[in-house]
């Protein structure tokens, strides 16, 4: 059987590891070891699931694409909404991950690269709700490109460092910033956007995104074509908030207004139970 899960040198079989600096070795390990006690404690993990649904809006919705599905011909074709949460894509999901992970490590800045700006938008968003500083390095031509994003970040309280060197874009962003932190790590964390990097980010961020994937499969369980919204999982269910279908979202929104006379309109779609 094929395992996904790195080893303990943070092997994924031949690929992987942790190939740093000597003087960010342990730098790195203290993330490691932040995170294998982060992951394994249900405060932490509560919190993050708190975040993803009221701060979020989690969970996404997974979308019919009826129009695509006609056009192509044969699956049908769903979309999973991601542009829909705070901050308009998947990236606030590992952001809000790792700023938690940051103040519980004690770290009282967040400094990142972008391309497009939206890994840095959803960090500097992470770390103004957190109250951490965020410095976001974007390469010059990226910053002139995506100016928008750029007033966001700088409008969230984010330093915004444009590079210039090389050719000015993602690769040179990345560099500038790994080696801003590497000359300046002891109150700093280092927020990967992606499925890259030493051990354990590789395995972080993927851990972070993995609710995509769960909201999905939750999805396939409501029978009707309405637009769905589903649970992640029992704990961000049971006690705080009950998601079924976007059908059903003026049932919930009545339940919470005491205000309100109207009767809620039943849900076409039943709710999803989820596995204990």
């Amino acid at each position: 059987m094929t395992s996904y899960d790195a080893n303990a040198e943070g092997f994924f079989g031949e690929f992987g590891g942790r190939f740093v600096p000597p003087h960010l070795e342990e730098p790195m390990a203290e993330v490691a070891r932040a995170w294998a006690e982060a992951k394994a404690d249900p405060t932490f993990l509560g919190e993050y699931e708190r975040l993803l649904t009221l701060y979020a809006g989690r969970p996404s919705v997974l979308f019919p694409a009826d129009n695509l599905t006609r056009h192509v011909g044969g699956a049908r074709i769903y979309l999973k909404r991601e542009d829909l949460n705070h901050t308009g894509s998947h990236k606030i999901n590992h952001c809000l991950g790792e700023a938690l992970l940051a103040k519980r490590m004690g770290k009282k800045k967040l400094i990142a690269e972008t391309g497009a700006g939206q890994h840095g938008v959803a960090l500097a968003t992470a770390a103004a709700y957190m109250g951490l500083e965020c410095e976001i390095h974007m390469g010059a031509i990226d910053v002139a490109k995506q100016h928008p994003n750029v007033v966001r970040m700088e409008m969230l309280g984010a330093k915004v460092v444009p590079v210039e060197f090389g050719g000015r874009s993602l690769k040179e962003a990345v560099d500038s910033a790994f080696d801003t932190y590497a000359r300046d790590f002891e109150d700093v964390f280092f927020g990967i956007g992606s499925v890259v990097g030493p051990d354990p980010y590789p395995s972080m961020v993927r851990e972070f995104q993995s609710v995509v994937g769960r909201e999905a499969r939750e999805a396939r369980s409501c029978r009707s074509r309405a637009v769905c919204r589903t649970p992640r999982s029992r704990a961000s269910v049971e006690g705080r908030m009950r998601w079924a279908c976007s059908a059903a979202s003026s049932t919930t929104r009545a339940s919470r207004s005491t205000a309100s006379s109207r009767p809620a309109r039943a849900s076409r779609c039943p709710a999803v139970t989820l596995r204990r």
